[in-house]
């Protein structure tokens, strides 16, 4: 057996199965197992999108083809596993394709261009490959490692860490090779980042890895498949501009020329020196069909009727909750800002079509990847997991205004906390907390109020036909937030004497008060109006406990 087939030999990562057990699976036991296993385990968030996109999912595709009808998707989501049908196409699939998937072969490593060298015929350290690593102009301040530490890498972690420099890899000058008529004195340069550097990724996640395949898998795109990149010709030094053909090729999109040196030490496969240079680039950016990420909707240019849409990028710290309306904004929705990803997007036609239950345990993951200057450095990885109820898929109806309404109310609520913290600042003679500048309260409440938040869209994934129990949860969701405001709120009132008499402050022709007093009353009016709920509970009178 070769030792770089990825397909029997190599693991592509650790599994967790539902038993509890881990175990390092290659690709082809990973795809029979699928059923039962319940998590991947990586080195970093980043990379399980990586892995999925640039090899499990598009064998899966390609070998099955795309669901015909919602009817199709359902019936196989419902049976919860690759029938024995389905389970021989993957296998005489993984065979027809079995050269194309050896990380060690001579002709067509997979993932990489055979031969791939520089003109003095140097190399590079492992690290380069790794985004935690420091590297080049990758460098934390503070790392443990330095760039002149030797990072060797077991093969499988090498190829893991390869799929991930592929989606995600930073842009700017990368490593000029012999045969690359674009390199000069070394260098390329003008390089993006890799195609998921570009996105903010949104991904669909099941309770078993067959599950996740089948969330994230488009229906009835057949005309727009393509093919992956290892049924192309095989790739050389040499790189292109130009459009992904489909969808199986836009996931498995080659952003770089990577070559692993791969050693022996000690009768192990390890890699020490690698080249990375530069790879294939979008002739027109970002294509809306792109399957893995929200939309921002631009303004239309004057004259045109379409509508020009650019990836809804993630923040950093921000949690996911806090972008609902752009996960729940629906195509055939009206929002004039924000569309949803097109996988979430079908989840709704699915669940409208009884393809899924609206009780389904759904979880979306958020992944992303903050750069630094020019985006040629890597400053921080964003990454989330909320429950996200089937039935506000929607865009209507109980569930879908209960999570709404809760992530506004939220914001609402961070707002007025901020609010009343600028009014106590002015009562006492300073100004209000710049926003871009220090801590402002809101944050602290952001903090207590996200576990409040996720277990209500829980509760909301569990209960969502009942509405009985969706109106107890948005209660006491309000209870738990009335509570937690007002107690972040506590340590503010904690002004010298001077607040109760407050000053006035003029702006222009314009006069206004401000004191303890006035601030205090103004907070928890806001506060009532926010969470009417809890406020009306608060006040009822005692005999109608």
């Amino acid at each position: 057996m070769n030792s770089g087939d990825l397909i029997r030999s190599v693991p592509l990562a650790p599994c967790r199965f539902d038993d509890g057990s881990v175990a390092m699976l290659p690709v082809a036991d990973m795809l029979a197992n699928s059923h039962r296993i319940v998590g991947v385990e990586v080195e970093v968030p980043t990379m399980l999108p990586a892995l999925l996109r640039q090899l499990l999912l598009p064998i899966t595709v390609h070998a099955l083809g795309s669901p015909t009808t919602p009817e199709k998707w359902g019936h196989q989501f419902e049976r919860g596993r690759f029938n024995s049908e389905e389970r021989g196409h993957i296998e005489q699939y993984l065979a027809e394709y079995a050269d194309r998937f050896d990380v060690l072969d001579t002709v067509r490593p997979f993932g990489q261009v055979a031969d791939l060298r520089t003109e003095k015929g140097d190399t590079k350290g492992a690290a380069l490959l790794v985004a935690t690593a420091p590297s080049g102009n990758n460098v934390p301040l503070f790392a443990v490692r330095t760039e002149a530490d030797r990072l060797r890498l077991p093969l499988d972690v090498a190829v893991r860490w390869m799929l991930h420099a592929h989606c995600w890899d930073p842009a700017a000058i990368k490593t000029g090779v012999v045969g690359d008529p674009k390199a000069k004195g070394g260098k390329t340069s003008g390089n993006p980042t890799g195609p998921l550097g570009q996105l903010g990724v949104v991904m669909p996640i099941g309770r078993t890895l067959y599950e996740t395949l089948l969330l994230n898998t488009p229906i009835g795109v057949a005309k727009r498949l393509g093919v992956p990149q290892w049924a192309r010709d095989p790739l050389g030094p040499q790189w292109e501009v130009r459009s992904p053909d489909g969808v199986l090729d836009l996931w498995t999109w080659q952003s770089r020329r990577i070559r692993l040196f791969v050693e022996h030490v000690d009768g192990e496969a390890v890699v020490e020196r690698v080249i990375v240079a530069a790879g294939d680039r979008f002739a027109a950016g970002v294509p809306d069909w792109e399957t893995h990420t929200a939309w921002r909707k631009d303004k239309p240019a004057k004259g045109s009727p379409a509508t020009p849409l650019r990836p809804l990028r993630h923040v950093a710290g921000k949690a996911a909750w806090r972008g609902l309306d752009a996960l729940l904004a629906l195509e055939s929705a009206t929002s004039d800002s924000v569309q949803t990803s097109e996988l979430l997007d079908q989840l709704a036609e699915l669940e409208g079509a009884g393809a899924i239950e609206e009780g389904y345990p759904l979880l979306v993951e958020t992944f992303g990847i903050v750069y630094g200057n020019q985006s040629a450095v890597i400053e921080d990885l964003v990454h989330d997991t909320i429950s996200l109820p089937v039935a506000a898929l929607r865009g209507s109806g109980r569930a879908y205004e209960a999570v709404v309404e809760a992530a506004d109310q939220a914001e609402r609520l961070v707002n007025a906390i901020n609010r009343l913290s600028a009014d106590l600042r002015r009562a006492v003679g300073t100004d209000p907390i710049p926003w871009d500048k220090g801590q402002r309260p809101g944050e602290q409440l952001l903090v207590t109020l996200d576990p409040v938040v996720r277990r209500l869209l829980a509760g909301v994934s569990a209960d969502s036909g009942d509405e009985d129990k969706l109106s107890r949860g948005q209660l006491a969701w309000e209870l738990m937030a009335y509570d937690a405001v007002f107690r972040c709120a506590e340590p503010l009132f904690a002004l010298p004497s001077a607040a109760f008499i407050g000053r006035t402050v003029k702006s222009g022709s314009k006069e206004q008060r401000y004191s303890l007093g006035l601030a205090a009353n103004s907070f928890r009016s806001t506060v009532n109006k926010i969470l009417s709920r809890a406020a009306a509970e608060r006040v009822r009178p005692d005999d109608e406990e």
